[in-house]
């Protein structure tokens, strides 16, 4: 699976925080069995998650620290 260069590109939302939920995930999947699973495919981690990422298919809420 290749990123989507040209969501990347188009992409209009908080790149900073679409990062930290991409290292987060890849992380989880990373410490379980889909990392196996991805790599089986042929596939990396981060390309996935990225993939995901751009594609909206992982939901996050971002924490409001209190002021």
């Amino acid at each position: 699976m290749n990123i989507p260069l040209d969501k990347l590109i188009d992409n209009e939302t908080n790149v900073y925080e679409m990062t930290c939920v991409a290292i987060k995930e890849a992380n989880i999947y990373s410490a379980t069995d889909k990392k196996k699973e991805i790599e089986r495919n042929g596939d990396k981690v981060v390309s996935v998650v990225l993939s995901r990422a751009l594609n909206g298919e992982i939901e996050y809420d971002i924490a409001k620290e209190d002021q």
